[in-house]
C-alpha cells in the first residue's frame, strides 16, 4: 500500500538545483501530492540556506553539486537553522564514499537523478512521516562498492581544488594555509590513496565525483 500524506494538512518545499528543467520536473513530482506546495526555488547553494531559513520548509531537494555551496555543505548547514526540515539529495555523481557520508550524517533521501521519477513520488510520504529512503540503485553502488579510503574534509577540499588544476600555491590561497601545508596534505592524499602521480590522482577524483563538483570552483 503506498503512503500518502495526510487530508488537509499543508506541507511546503524548496528546490535547490542548477538546472531550471530538473526544477521544473521535481516541482510536478512534489506538488502532484495533495497538500504539497513548493514555496521556493534556489539555482545555488547560498541561495538555498538563505531559503531554508527564511521559510523552514517542511521538505528541502537538493542536488548534491550546486555553485557557491555544495549540496552536502548545505545540508549540514540547514541542518543546524532547520533541523526539522526532511532533506533529499539528488546526485549524478558516482561517488560512492560521498554518498556514506550522506547516510551517515542521516540524509533523509537519497536518490539518482537517473532514477525512476515514480520512486520519488512514492518516497516523499514516507520521507515527510519522518521515513529514510535510499533509492535502489544508490543502495546497490553502496552495497557492491570497496571499502572507501576515508579521506579527511581537508584531504577531500584539497583534491577537489587538485581536480579543479589549482596549482599548490593557489590551493594555499584560497585555504589560507602555506603552501608546504598544502604540499605535506597532497603527500599524505597521494599515500593514502596508493597513487604515484598527478594522473592517478586526477583519475581517482573522476571515479569518485570531484571532478563534476570542481567545476563550481
Amino acid at each position: 500500500m503506498t503512503l500518502t500524506l495526510e487530508t488537509g494538512k499543508s506541507w511546503t518545499a524548496v528546490i535547490a538545483d542548477d538546472h531550471a528543467i530538473l526544477r521544473n520536473s521535481i516541482r510536478g513530482i512534489l506538488e502532484g501530492h495533495d497538500g504539497l506546495s513548493v514555496v521556493a526555488e534556489a539555482s545555488d547553494g547560498l541561495t538555498a540556506i538563505s531559503l531554508a531559513r527564511q521559510h523552514m520548509p517542511d521538505l528541502l531537494t537538493l542536488d548534491i553539486a550546486m555553485p557557491y555551496a555544495q549540496g552536502v555543505d548545505v545540508f549540514h548547514e540547514v541542518r543546524r537553522w532547520a533541523p526539522d526540515t526532511r532533506i533529499v539529495i539528488f546526485t549524478g555523481l558516482s561517488s560512492v564514499g560521498l554518498m556514506s557520508e550522506l547516510v551517515a550524517a542521516g540524509v533523509d533521501g537519497l536518490f539518482s537523478k537517473s532514477g525512476d521519477p515514480e520512486a520519488l513520488a512514492q518516497a516523499i510520504p514516507v520521507i515527510l512521516h519522518g521515513g529514510k529512503v535510499v533509492a535502489p540503485e544508490v543502495r546497490a553502488m553502496l552495497e557492491d562498492a570497496p571499502p572507501a579510503q576515508g579521506l579527511t574534509a581537508r584531504e577531500a577540499q584539497i583534491l577537489t581544488l587538485i581536480a579543479a588544476g589549482k596549482a599548490n600555491r593557489e590551493i594555499a590561497e584560497h585555504l589560507g594555509v602555506s603552501a608546504k601545508t598544502v604540499d605535506n596534505h597532497r603527500t599524505n592524499l597521494m599515500r593514502k590513496l596508493g597513487v604515484h602521480s598527478v594522473a592517478e590522482l586526477l583519475s581517482y577524483a573522476l571515479r569518485e565525483g570531484y571532478l563534476e563538483t570542481a567545476r563550481y570552483l
